[in-house]
């Protein structure tokens, strides 16, 4: 926590991120465009910003696009403010439900309908590996809804329709499989419970199924400041930034890997 209110100290770094949690997955070009400040006195900013895990980074291409991980200043929330600002806990609600979900101010559109969100966890890229991939870690975190497959290219993944339900087909493959290091698979598309879910009509639920989406775990070593790893989940594929579905996968996947982390770190060394 030292580290991430060092990083947090300097007015560069804060506009910095200011301008991410207004409009995330942002090259260096587009961050700096209009401010007072080199390309590489912004590199070495956001270089100590992903060192404190305030920003995550990824490449698409020869593009590297930096992203506001809002976990560090959840941290900081639960430590030093939630504890002494009792009477302001809806307001810190609604801040960490925009963090988390990606949302930004009215009227500020997203600039890539997608999410993107990192934790660093104290395990190894094979325990990682395993609790993606192995069915009784799947069902420790994924409670209800923890999907099936061999998890090989090519291969199905079966995902329940129904808390604690069979789980089905429902057109999801495995698009890449690198143990130890990244796993993609294409998502189903909107079920009957988000119909009623999201008090959609007939007309607005047919059209929203024509969406397909996908999602990719990338796991990379890390040292923030021990040994572990960095798990970087990237969904995208959504037809607009409106989608009812990555505004549903959005809370989702926070909660899945809170779990996923506490799964894991209990486990022994």
């Amino acid at each position: 926590m030292d580290t991430v209110f060092r990083a947090l100290a300097d007015p560069c770094r804060r506009q910095l991120l200011d301008r991410l949690n207004a409009r995330d997955g942002q090259t260096l070009t587009e961050l700096t465009g209009d401010l007072a400040m080199s390309r590489q006195a912004a590199t070495k900013h956001l270089t100590v910003l992903e060192a404190a895990g305030l920003v995550t980074t990824v490449r698409r291409g020869r593009e590297k696009l930096h992203y506001l991980n809002p976990v560090p200043i959840h941290d900081i929330a639960d430590r030093w403010i939630r504890g002494f600002e009792r009477g302001r806990m809806a307001a810190l609600a609604n801040l960490r439900e925009a963090l988390e979900t990606g949302a930004t101010p009215k009227g500020t559109p997203m600039s890539k309908p997608e999410f993107v969100y990192s934790l660093y966890i104290h395990t190894t890229p094979e325990k990682l590996w395993e609790a993606l991939t192995t069915q009784e870690f799947l069902d420790q975190y994924m409670t209800g809804w923890a999907p099936r497959s061999t998890w090989r290219e090519g291969d199905t993944v079966y995902w329940p329709t129904e808390e604690n339900g069979e789980p089905q087909d429902l057109g999801q493959r495995v698009t890449e499989s690198v143990p130890g290091k990244r796993l993609a698979y294409t998502w189903h598309t909107l079920m009957p419970m988000h119909q009623e879910m999201f008090g959609m009509s007939d007309q607005e639920f047919a059209e929203a199924r024509k969406e397909r989406s996908k999602v990719a775990f990338d796991i990379e070593p890390a040292e923030t400041p021990e040994p572990g790893v960095k798990l970087t989940i990237t969904h995208d594929g959504f037809d607009t930034p409106e989608s009812r579905m990555l505004e549903g996968v959005s809370g989702g996947w926070v909660m899945i890997l809170s779990e996923l982390k506490t799964v894991l770190e209990k486990q022994p060394a």
